[in-house]
């Protein structure tokens, strides 16, 4: 009778999950020499291959894709024990405050591995434009909130750099009129750089879609009404960036900042970490014409 590893098989899926050794070092904060030695020696004590390397990225083998399958159940229950028996002090509710254009695809993994560290604990996501999350957090009714945003306020800070691109609907022809078909959000904390972009590159331009709510926007994209600019890699579904070969004018960068409490409790400090670790090294997408 063999017993799997459990922080081998963590590593695994991790690895799995992230798309890469480096993604899953930084989320589970190892060393990428740490987290290759564990899934070797987990395919030795296997004797199988788990994972294909044979191409830029890594992806699962057949035995891998089962092992994944297994080792989620396993490390669920694991969690779930582990949590109940040391984490009974921290329990009540976390208010945490996200823009919309960057939940995906890092929130829905900061928010099952924060589950699995405090079960006690609910969490109440809170999706709504920067303006709006910094005025909810400075009346006190968000414990932690992100942003996006090159220079914030206070004591937050900048975890992570991202370029804006513009992204139109799959096969799309939008970007090519002129005037440029702009689909944007009048909340949208990008809205006024990305007007002086346009207005300065000398590009007509005009407003072809206007709403309060990033849905919407969203929605008139995927149906090629107009284009947007948006942080790369948090993209809506069926919306790709636009490979314009230089026809459109550069839309910049952008920052996601963190914003805390001073002195907050355990629980507060953990999300902040997870998120810390999980946005500096988001998943890519590939720009598509």
């Amino acid at each position: 009778m063999r017993n799997f590893d459990l922080t081998a098989l963590r590593s695994f899926v991790t690895v799995a999950e992230t798309g890469g050794v480096t993604r899953a070092a930084n989320l589970l904060n190892l060393t990428q020499s740490a987290v290759s030695m564990q899934l070797k020696r987990l395919e030795e004590s296997l004797g199988l291959s788990l994972l294909d390397r044979s191409g830029r990225g890594v992806s699962l083998t057949a035995s891998g894709e089962q092992l994944l399958k297994y080792g989620r159940k396993m490390l669920a229950i694991n969690d779930e024990a582990w949590g109940r028996l040391t984490a009974q002090d921290y329990e009540g509710e976390l208010r945490l405050g996200v823009p919309n254009d960057i939940i995906y695809p890092v929130v829905p993994q900061v928010l099952k591995r924060f589950a699995a560290d405090f079960p006690r604990m609910r969490v109440r996501l809170i999706s709504a434009p920067t303006r709006a999350l910094k005025a909810m957090f400075g009346r006190g009714e968000c414990d932690l909130i992100l942003t996006t945003e090159d220079r914030p306020d206070g004591e937050a800070v900048v975890i992570v750099e991202k370029p804006l691109v513009w992204v139109g609907a799959e096969d799309g022809q939008a970007w090519k009129r002129r005037p440029l078909p702009v689909a944007s959000c009048s909340n949208c904390v990008f809205r006024d750089g990305i007007t002086r972009v346009l207005d300065e590159s000398g590009l007509e331009w005009e407003r072809a879609v206007e709403s309060e709510l990033d849905n919407a926007v969203e929605a008139a994209i995927s149906a090629d009404l107009g284009v947007a600019a948006l942080i790369e890699g948090n993209l809506p579904p069926n919306c790709v960036p636009v490979a314009h070969g230089g026809a459109l004018p550069d839309p910049g960068r952008t920052g996601i900042a963190l914003y805390t409490l001073p002195g907050a409790p355990a629980p507060q400090q953990a999300m902040a970490e997870l998120l810390r670790q999980s946005y500096a090294a988001p998943p890519r997408l590939a720009a598509t014409g």
